[in-house]
Parts: C-alpha cells; structure tokens; sequence
C-alpha cells in the first residue's frame, strides 16, 4: 500500500532515445495542479519546448491519473493523455482521455503519471511492472492492428496485464491516428499518431500496489451516497439479461455508475465495446437515418429488430487500424459529398464511393488511409488539408462538419451560444464542457414529449441554471445574456474534474432520479477529494483548482502563438450557415425566455454579439477585456507568477 493519501508518489519518465530512465515527485505538481489535466499540462510546459513539432523527439507524451484513481465507486478509472497533436492547426498542445483498466493498472505500478520523451530507432513497446521497466523490440508488430497486438502481448506476458497501443495509422503517422487500450478504450486527437512517431508500439503495464484514503470510512460513506443518487430507473438494465441479447455490459475499473457503456457481440463471435460516438458514427450511412434515429434504436438494444452487425464491425475496423472515429466521421460527411459533386470518382479514388454504408467501403477507405495508399497518403493528412491537396472546390464542402482538430462539431453555439466559449479557446472538440449544458436540454426536452421517466422539468431547469451555471439566464437560448458566467463555471468544473480525474458519463451529479426534488449534488467532488487526500477544501476551492488549470493550458497555448482575441474563432460556417439539425435533439427545440420552448432551426451566431460575448467572457476570467491575453495580477492570484514571467518574454501578457 501505498505511503501517500490518494497518490502513488511518483512520476515516471522514460527516454526512448537514451533507454534513461527517471523518476520525480508527484509532490512537485499535486499541491497546486492535482492530478490528470493539470499535473499534465504543468509537466508539458516544463519539459516540451514551444518551437517542437508533434513529430520531433522533443515532443512529449503525458499518461496522468489522478489522487482518486484506484478507488472502486467514484468513477475514476481513467488517464488523462497530454500532447503536441499534429492534428490541431497550427499544432498545439492537445489531450483525450481513456477509460477502462490502463490508468488503474499504471496507478497500481507506483506511478501517478508517465511521461515519455525522444523516439526509438527501432519498434519499441513498454513494460511496465512495478520498479522493473523495460524498453522491448516491437518490430515483430509494427504494422500490426492495435487489438492484434494488444492480444499477442497478453497470450506472452499474462492475461492481467494491462495494454495501450496503436495500430498502423498510428505507426505511419495518420494525422488521425488514435490509440487503444483494454476495453476498447480510445484516445483521439492524433495521439496514435505522436506513438508512432516515437516508434512506440504500446505500452504494458502490471501493478501490485493499492491506494490508500485519508479516511477510508468517510470515503465508504460518501460512495454509498453516490451510489443511491446514481442508481438506475427499475428496468433499465433488463436489455442486457434478455435472452438472446447480444448487448453486454462493459464497466471500466470499479464503476457501476453508468448503464451507457456498452459491448456487442457479433455474429462472428467477437466482442467489443460498442457505444456513444463510436455506435453512432457511420450508422447513419448504413441505415439512411438520422443521427437522432438511430440513437432512438440504440436506446431500444434488445428489444429493437435493427442489424448492428456492419455499424460493430466498422467500429472494430477502426480500432484495429487506430483511426479517430470523431475525426472520420466528418472525413466521411466531406468525401461524400465531393463524390456528389463529381470531385472525387471511384475511379480517381480507388473506394467504392457508391457503396459508402457498406462493410466493403469502410474496409477500403480504413486500409488506404492507414497504410497511405494511393489517396489515403492525402486522406492521411485530416480533411482540411486533403481538402487544400485536392481543390476543385472541395473546401467549400467541407460546410460545418468541422470544428477543431478536422473532429465533426458537436453541440454547436447556433443552438446553445456558449459552447462557441468552450469551442473557442480548445484545441479539439471539448466534450465533457459541451455536457454539461446539453444533457440540461436533451433532458428538459424528454421532458417536454412526456418521454416516460422525464423529470427535468422547466422548473427544475431553470433553477439547476442557476446552481450551476450561474443563472437562470444561462438556461434561455434565446439570449445572449448569462452565456458568459456559465462558460466560466463550465471550464472550472470541468478542468477540476480533468484533473481528480473524474469520468464524464458520471460527474458532475447535477440531478437524480432518487430524490425528491429531484437536485444531485455538486458538493461530492470536493467532499470525495478530501477524503481521499486529507486536502481539506470546498466547493469553491476546488474551482479554484479547475480555474488554475484552465489558465496553465491557456498559457501553453499561447506560448505556442494562440494569442487572445484574434486567435479565439470559430468556424465561419456557425455565423453565415443557418442551424439545420442539432445532435440529439429533434426538432431543435430549445427552452427560451421563462423556460417557453422555441426552436432554433435557421439560427445563426450573431458575429457583434459573440465579439461582445467574448470581451465580457474575459471579463469573468481576470483578462485583458480588448486582447484576451491574459494578466501577470490574475495568474499572479492563481499562483502561476513564474509561468506570467515566461509569457512576458513571448510578448504574451498584459502586465497588469
């Protein structure tokens, strides 16, 4: 067991150019930037230099958990995975995060995070058990699918050992290039991508330790409370226990907080995890429906009469190559339409464009880009610069599928204006931000139909609006009032969650089906990290956390030229597009002035209000209201004084 309350203790890094091998003291970060996002983007700004390219050897990859990684019931199985990603433009530090058992299994090795520098000459992999840490020859699978190898490496060094790796995307440098660790969990961003240009194979890990609480029983009393605010609605697993249901469920590490993440067993005996985006993806090309169609059949699972087999063996196709599904689905949007337009031909191409929603498509364009055939050594670059290679107009048709990092927009501002906030200052799509202000009102829309179940009324609505982001003004997607402040709260909550690490399907508990009024309880994330710690905080003080965090990242983006006003954009498609159809919500109906439903379709972001949205944005944030760029008095209030010093020397703060 380990000596420290909720950490390990200890950092690992590992040289792949030198074999060096070295360790620091999780004490170095934990006091002021926690775990996971934070301690991660601290560690970046310190070892990678600005001017590195996602490629160079100088280029970083950073595994971080976090104090309550380990602990069974919080839901915080996971690690946090920070990077130079070449898929951002221009390229910036970037992250995803990965569910499963990895994270867990690096945490019981005696490490809070690893960090991995240089690049290896040859296919390497790493091992991982406790104090023993080996560089390994991977050459035997480079070129090799990411389950493939992650199957070999168990049936060599045991089936409890825990893997991460990439697949041939990832070794050719495909720009959207993801990994893949047990339980099919993913990473985006072109993180695969940073792997294989460190010939990084994978990465083994064994552990044996445990993680020790400062007070085990207010932990175990605290778990107990989650649990009942988490339980679910009675019948709600029933699905997974029909009789001939090939839906399974998939928990990671210790968590039975969520009934969302699921597997699917295919015809062909295979099982895999089958859920969220990466369900959701192509299903649309395959079955002629919308989005909001087929996520209505796959809340039916077992009871509906839909074929899921080529949706599951796509998803399995793109976890074998390592492919960024978020960022193939708007690659996907964008190719067909060139074919349409007559661009791109089957015959220009070598893909069965006509036949896009079959297997045999799929299984040709996932090949080509992987490996760089023909025009996947284009399709290999993302969209936006195939789209540059190609011309003919094709950029025009990329339209609003994009939005950071060439991943599809979810959650737009068109519909909810303050996600163009959170959109704005990211570097890839931000979608633990995005939830927290539409689960609001994709539940407060089931509630408007008199879906069965449905309690987020408007009453309710409006006042969680208040509690947690700041007004009831926050919820009326009719103005642009109240936007500002509940960006804010958004970013703080959810870079303190980034950071503990905490998963996204289960936190914040803004309501619940348990209690009368319906009201979760925003108070457990501090309340858990005491306990855990022995840090004695509060509510606010944890945001505290989250805001330092916030502004660490926002330095190390604008010490890599992300600077203020003029770099906080959105795609020109949300001002001059008019809204067609928002994800999940059908009809687009969102609640207007006193909760009064209306709809959005048509909508547009007004280019004068969302200037004046952002000078009041930074306003809130202790920034300089006319750049943007932040203030040596507001980092100097959030204890970052030195990181102020360096961004003087880039011309990158106001000296106020």
């Amino acid at each position: 067991m380990f000596d420290h309350n909720g950490y390990a203790g200890q950092i690992l890094q590992v040289d792949l150019s030198s074999g060096e091998v070295s360790h620091v003291s999780t004490d170095t970060y934990a006091d002021r930037f926690i775990g996971g996002r934070g301690l991660a983007a601290r560690m970046y700004w310190d070892v990678v230099p600005s001017q590195a390219k996602a490629f160079d050897p100088e280029n970083c990859l950073i595994f971080a958990t976090g104090p309550l990684t380990g602990f069974p019931g919080v839901g915080s199985s996971r690690v946090q995975i920070c990077f130079k990603s070449p898929a951002s433009s221009p390229e910036h530090f970037s992250y995803c995060n990965v569910g499963g058992f990895w994270g867990v299994e690096l945490k019981f090795a005696g490490y809070d995070a690893l960090l991995v520098r240089g690049a290896s000459e040859k296919p390497v992999y790493l091992y991982i058990a406790d104090d023993a840490i080996e560089v390994r020859d991977a050459s035997r699978f480079w070129q090799q699918s990411a389950i493939g190898v992650r199957e070999a490496l168990k049936a060599e060094l045991g089936s409890d050992v825990r893997i991460i790796a990439t697949g041939a995307a990832g070794d050719n440098r495909v720009t959207l290039a993801s990994l893949l660790a047990d339980g099919n969990s993913s990473g985006g961003a072109g993180a695969g991508a940073v792997m294989g240009s460190k010939k990084l194979k994978a990465i083994a890990v064994r552990g044996s330790g445990k993680v020790q609480a400062a007070d085990p029983r207010r932990l175990k009393d605290l778990v107990e409370r989650v649990r009942v605010l988490k339980r679910f609605p009675e019948g709600a697993l029933a699905d997974f226990r029909a009789e001939g249901s090939r839906w399974r469920r998939n928990v990671c590490f210790g968590c039975n907080l969520c009934n969302l993440r699921v597997a699917y067993a295919a015809e062909d005996g295979s099982c895999g995890k089958f859920a969220c985006q990466a369900s959701v993806f192509y299903s649309p090309h395959v079955f002629g429906l919308g989005k909001d169609m087929v996520l209505a059949e796959l809340n039916k699972r077992s009871s509906s009469n839909v074929n899921w087999e080529v949706p599951f063996q796509v998803t399995k196709l793109c976890n074998e190559y390592s492919l960024d599904t978020l960022a193939l689905e708007a690659m996907l949007e964008w190719l067909v339409r060139c074919f349409h337009a007559g661009i791109l031909t089957e015959e220009n191409t070598g893909l069965p464009l006509s036949k896009v929603g079959s297997l045999e498509f799929m299984d040709s364009l996932a090949r080509k880009i992987a490996f760089r055939e023909g025009i996947g050594d284009v399709l290999a670059h993302g969209t936006t610069r195939a789209a540059e290679i190609i011309g003919q107009g094709s950029a025009d048709l990329i339209k609003d599928s994009l939005i950071k990092s060439d991943q599809t927009g979810l959650y737009g501002p068109r519909m909810y204006i303050s996600t163009g906030l959170l959109y704005m200052v990211e570097p890839r799509v931000p979608i633990q931000q995005l939830h927290e202000i539409s689960r609001l009102v994709l539940s407060w829309n089931k509630w408007r139909v008199g879906a069965k179940g449905a309690f987020v009324s408007t009453y309710l609505l409006r006042q969680i609006g208040t509690r947690l982001l700041g007004s009831e003004l926050a919820v009326d997607f009719s103005t642009y009032e109240g936007k500002a402040l509940a960006a804010k709260m958004v970013q703080d909550r959810e870079y303190a969650k980034e950071s503990l690490i905490l998963c996204d399907w289960a936190w914040p508990i803004v309501f619940g089906q348990s209690t009368e009024d319906h009201f979760g309880d925003l108070t457990l994330e501090h309340q858990i990290y005491e306990a855990v710690t022995g840090v004695e905080t509060d509510e606010e003080g944890l945001l505290r956390f989250g805001e330092r965090v916030f502004n660490m990242q926002r330095a190390v983006h604008a010490r890599e030229g992300h600077l203020g006003r003029n770099s906080d954009r959105l795609p020109e498609a949300y001002f001059a597009s008019p809204l067609e159809m928002q994800y999940s919500i059908s009809g687009n109906w969102a609640p207007g002035r006193d909760g009064e439903p209306f709809q959005k379709t048509g909508a547009v972001v007004d280019r004068e209000k969302f200037e004046a949205l952002k000078t009041e944005f930074y306003g809130y944030r202790g920034w300089d209201p006319e750049t943007g760029l932040q203030t040596r008095a507001r980092l100097r209030e959030l204890e970052l004084e030195d990181v102020a010093t360096e961004l003087a020397r880039w011309g990158a703060i106001v000296e106020s």
